[in-house]
Formats: structure tokens, C-alpha cells, sequence
């Protein structure tokens, strides 16, 4: 039978299934194709917190989403085009995202009148008219995958798990991805179980010609390459990149790297990550707790090395003491905090903006903490390299804010050039810096920077003690004195307040806009997106993002002042428009959502439509 090709220009999917039904496995492997085929891509996985939340019930549903494209694209999608519903909780948990007329491709064989129960189905929706307004694609694939794998020395259970690579080879012909690198992942991951290996191939493969020979899809669509800027790309998940980032600053600043972290939900990828490239110098240590953590971290700072710790918001909460401790010893630290839902436990597999204010102030004393913000995936390795620029140069631990939505989400990542890389090579004090010619002072200022000498413990005739009671300015004795430590704490804010970042840019195209939306962290792509949207509808509209939230890039204020009203949108209840609210005097007006996910990008295009209407 002849099938129809179909090009679009764009697709969003989302696999939806019960947590233990492989939806994160099958989303990375598509997303693998599609990223090896050359579309622009971004994804958006969201599954439950719990290990294995009861089978078949709405908190056990899991999911990704896909949104690929032939040019390009900055967000996940607001809504899915197709969605792979493994079972009815699936259906019912992702069936109000859904717009009129999406593809609904339904596992049949799991909609049970005892599956259906479990999440309120008085009747089964793929017989009734409850789906009227989608196009529903009832397909078996569970029993599909066990027959096909009917002549393999494997039982009917794994037979049965192996039905979501079904799916993938199904969805795999439906949009015309490449399969080999698939084929060869399976063969890899279930080496040393060869006939779970070969099931699996088989079962991807049986999907793959059920698409061709099923009269149920008559049609199969295609997406283009993107045109993006040339160079080598591969596709990258924020974490892993933030990994590759700190590898890099390692290479670039010559120190070894030493990660000092306690595993938490979404930052563990990073320990995990790290702990593959040790031919690189690179060291982890999984400490006991989050305390031991980061003091291992500073104790490797202190030693001369590039020292690290990772965690979420509820571990930044543990570590605020040693933070305190290395703004006192004025050592270089970074501090990663992928953020999530909070406060307490929250919902730790959801993504949130709300530990900013605690990265500003959450320390005892006058405290001040360089905090830099990565804006999508790929950029969390340029931000790891800045935040070690930073922390390097003006000795001082630096706080960088991921979450959950740009650790857990991937896209398209150019590879930079090693020459496109700075150079952030430090250099140790080796000899006395006193006026007498013997004497270390450890507490010595650079005129510019006002960082302090960075000496490695035991070089000779440098021999020196730092610790967290305040010291004199010059020696590093111990100090009491009030005028000394007023002036110490102004030295301290003076050099936080002095470290060089670059002006805040304004896309503004024809300089005619009156409102400016102003983004942080992840709110990039759905703000960009939105911003697009407006101005493809007639709208002017400018948008600037800030990567260094303190200190502030310097023009900051007279770019907030330069527009009638600036719109910020945040996944919290308005923390960085307090504190430009209290700095700038500008009346900034909030958006806020705090509901573990992205903004969408029409959602932000509404408000933005309605800040330019308004008088």
C-alpha cells in the first residue's frame, strides 16, 4: 500500500505512560534521532518523585515531551500535537493539554475496566464519544510486542516491557527518524543480556513495520533539518552540560577540579557525570551528607584546587554556614543549585525560581555571593565556565542557579572552539608580599580586583592560617576590632560589587517599544517565544535577560528606565523584581506561576498583549 508523505514544519510529541513503562527512555532515544537528523529540538521531561508510584494511578504517570522543528525553536512546546497515551491514567493526566484536533495513539490492550476504574473511568473514552474532538489511533501495543517477540527465550513480563520501544519504532517510521544509532544503544545498554538485547531490537523493529503496513496510519510525515549555524553539534541535557562546562573551566583556569557533593534530586546528574572523566584530573567525592559536601569542597580550595559542590535548594540551606566560611577565608568556591519545587521536600522532580533570594541573603553576617544564571540547557556549560571565571579572579565562592526544567531538559549544542574558550588560569602566590620582605600578608589586596592572595599551603616562606573569626585587614590576624571589621565588611561587598560583567542587552528592533520584558534563568525560551509571537502579531515589544543577578550589570537601571513599564515574568512569587523594586525604584510589574513547570509560551504572550494595552 502506498502511504502519504506529509512536510511540516514543526511537531510536538509527548509519551506519556506509567513510571515504569520507559517514557524517559523513549523520549531520550527519539530525541537522539532527532537530534542525529538535524532538527532544532527541545524536550520537557516530567515524571512523579516517588521510585514507583502505584501502577496505573494519575501520580504514577510519567512523561516527555519533544518539540522539534526545521528552524529555530526555544521552548518545549505549550501543547502537544500527538500524544502516546501507554494507559487510560496517561489519557486522563495529559488529555486537558491536548488541542482540538491533536493525535491521540492509544495502548488498547491496557485500557482494563480495572485500569479504567483507577482513575474515575466509569467507560472506556476510545469507544465512546469522550474523544470526539481528537483523532484517536487505538493501537495493541502491548500485545502486539509479545507476539513479536513470541519466538524468544524471554518471559511474557519482559515481553511486555519492551512495548515501549514498540512505540518508538512506530513514532520512529511515522516521522521518518533514523534508527541505527537506536539499534546500536540497545545492543550497548543490554550487552550482557544478549536475548533482552535482541527482544528489544525486535520489538523496535516490529513497531517500525507496523507503521509501514498498518492501514490504521495512511500517513507519515516528514520534518527538515534546521538551518542552524555551522559547526559540529550534538544534543545536551543542561546537567551534562554544566559538567562539561566545569570540566572546561578545569582546563582552562589548570587546576584540578575536586567535587565535594551529597546526591539530591535534579543535581545528581552532575556527581555522576563527573565522576566518568577522572583522565581529566577531575575528582568527586560522594560525602556523607551535604555538610561534609561542600566543607570538602572548601578544604579543596584551600589545597589549590578548582573546589565544587552540587545540590538542590534544601542542600543550599545545609551549606549557607561553609558558604559564610569561604566569603570569610575568601577562597574560591561554586556552588551549584539546581533549584526546584519547595519549600522542604516540595516536589522535588519539579522545576522553581525560588531560591534566589536565599543565594542573596541566606547567610548570617554581611555576606555578599556573586550568583550567575544559565538561560537554556547548552548554556549551563558557558555559565559553569563564568562562575569559575569569576570565583577565580576575585577569590570568592560564586553561586550559580540551574533548576529542574534546564538540568533535566536537552537541545542542540554547538561545540565550541578550544580558542573560543577564555583563558582563566590563576597564578599562586609563591614568595613574601610585606613591605619587610618576609612577611606573607594573606590578606593583601589586589588594587583592581580586591582579591587576596591565593597561597597553597606549605609553600615556603608563605606559611599562613585563615579561618571564619574575622581578620585585620592586610595580616589575616584575628580581629576585633570595630573599625577593622566595618572596613573589612565594605571590602568584602566593594569586591563583590566590583566584579566586571557585561552590559545588560536590549533586543528591541526598531527602538520603538515602550514595554520591556525582562527574564532570568530558564524563562528565556518561553519569553523569547512569547516576544515573538507579539511582534509577528503587530505588537512592539523589547526583551533583555540577565545572566548576573549580583552584582547587577551596571547599566541594569537605566535600561529598566528607558521603558514605560517592564514586565517580569518568574516562577516564584516576584523575588528578583523585590530586589529591583528596592535597588532602581521601578515599579516592575510581576508575572508569576509557581506550579513546578515551565511558563507556556502563549500564556506569556497574552500577559505581554496586555501590558501593551493597558493605559
Amino acid at each position: 500500500m502506498t502511504k502519504q508523505v506529509q512536510q511540516l514544519d514543526r511537531v510536538i510529541i509527548r509519551f506519556a505512560g506509567d513510571s515504569g513503562d520507559g517514557m524517559q527512555l523513549t523520549g531520550d532515544r527519539f530525541t537522539a534521532e532527532t537530534a542525529s537528523f538535524g532538527n532544532d529540538l527541545s524536550t520537557l521531561p516530567n515524571f512523579p518523585a516517588e521510585i514507583r508510584a502505584p501502577a496505573g494511578t494519575l501520580p504514577g504517570v510519567s512523561s516527555f515531551q519533544l518539540h522539534f522543528a526545521d528552524h529555530d525553536i526555544l521552548t518545549p512546546g505549550d501543547a502537544p500535537n500527538v500524544l502516546v497515551a501507554m494507559n487510560p491514567a496517561a489519557l486522563k493526566a495529559n488529555l486537558g493539554d491536548l488541542p482540538r484536533g491533536a493525535d491521540i495513539i492509544a495502548n488498547t490492550d491496557e485500557f482494563t475496566k480495572r485500569n479504567l476504574q483507577k482513575v474515575g473511568y466509569t467507560t472506556n473514552p476510545l469507544e465512546d464519544d469522550t474523544l470526539a474532538e481528537w483523532r484517536v489511533h487505538p493501537v495493541p501495543l502491548t500485545s502486539l510486542t509479545v507476539t513479536a517477540l513470541d519466538n524468544f527465550d524471554i518471559s511474557k513480563k519482559d515481553a511486555e516491557r519492551a512495548k515501549n520501544m514498540f512505540a518508538l519504532g512506530l513514532l520512529s517510521w511515522l516521522y521518518h527518524r533514523p534508527v541505527d544509532a537506536t539499534v546500536k544503544f540497545l545492543e550497548s545498554k543490554f550487552a550482557k543480556k544478549p536475548d533482552i538485547a535482541k527482544a528489544n531490537v525486535a520489538a523496535f523493529n516490529a513497531g517500525w513495520n507496523y507503521g509501514e503496513t498498518t492501514e490504521a496510519f495512511s500517513v507519515s510525515y516528514e520534518i527538515k533539518p534546521a538551518k542552524l549555524t555551522p559547526g559540529v553539534y550534538r544534543n545536551i541535557a543542561g546537567n551534562q552540560a554544566l559538567a562539561y562546562g566545569l570540566i572546561a573551566a578545569s582546563v582552562q583556569s589548570k587546576l584540578p577540579l575536586f567535587l565535594g557533593s551529597y546526591p539530591i534530586t535534579p543535581a545528581s546528574d552532575i556527581l555522576h557525570e563527573l565522576s566518568k572523566h577522572k583522565r581529566f584530573g577531575i575528582r568527586t567525592f560522594q560525602a556523607e551528607d551535604e555538610i561534609a559536601g561542600v566543607g570538602a569542597a572548601l578544604g579543596a580550595a584551600f589545597g589549590g584546587a578548582l573546589g565544587v559542590t552540587t545540590t538542590s535548594g534544601p542542600g543550599v540551606a545545609l551549606k549557607a554556614e561553609t558558604v559564610g566560611l569561604a566569603v570569610m577565608t575568601e577562597l574560591p568556591l561554586i556552588l551549584v543549585d539546581v533549584q526546584r519545587a519547595g519549600p522542604s521536600t516540595g516536589m522535588p522532580t519539579k522545576t522553581e525560581q525560588t531560591d534566589l533570594l536565599m543565594a542573596m541573603f541566606g547567610r548570617n553576617g554581611e555576606s555578599p555571593v556573586p550568583i550567575v544564571a544559565p538561560s537554556t540547557p547548552s548554556d549551563c556549560f558557558h555559565a559553569a565556565i563564568e562562575a569559575a571565571r569569576i570565583a577565580l579572579k576575585y577569590r570568592t565562592p560564586v553561586m550559580l542557579l540551574s533548576d529542574g526544567y534546564l538540568a533535566n531538559g536537552s537541545e542542540p549544542w554547538r561545540l565550541p572552539e578550544i580558542d573560543e574558550l577564555p583563558d582563566i588560569s590563576v597564578e599562586f602566590a609563591t614568595e613574601p608580599n610585606g613591605e619587610d620582605g618576609t612577611t606573607f600578608l594573606p590578606y593583601k589586596r589586589d588594587p583592581q580586583t580586591l582579591a587576596r592572595p591565593w597561597a597553597v599551603p606549605g609553600t615556603p616562606g608563605i606559611e599562613h592560617r585563615i579561618g571564619g573569626i574575622e581578620k585585620a585587614d592586610g595580616s589575616g590576624n584575628i580581629s576585633y576590632d570595630p573599625n577593622n571589621h566595618d572596613l573589612m565588611v565594605r571590602l568584602r561587598q566593594a569586591k563583590v560589587d566590583g566584579i566586571d560583567v557585561p552590559d545588560l542587552e536590549v533586543d528591541d528592533p526598531d527602538g520603538e517599544a515602550r514595554v520591556l520584558v525582562l527574564g532570568w534563568g530558564s524563562t528565556y525560551g518561553p519569553i523569547a517565544a512569547a516576544v515573538r509571537r507579539v511582534r509577528k502579531a503587530g505588537g512592539k515589544v523589547a526583551q533583555a535577560h540577565l545572566r548576573h543577578l549580583n552584582p547587577l550589570p551596571a547599566n541594569t537601571g537605566d535600561v529598566l528606565r528607558a521603558y514605560d513599564k517592564v514586565l517580569l515574568p518568574e516562577i516564584n512569587l516576584g523575588q528578583l523584581a523585590l530586589l529591583l523594586r528596592a535597588r532602581f525604584l521601578v515599579d516592575v510589574i510581576s508575572y508569576n506561576r509557581v506550579r513546578g513547570l515551565p511558563f507556556k509560551a502563549e500564556e506569556l504572550a497574552g500577559v505581554i498583549q496586555d501590558v501593551i494595552d493597558s493605559d
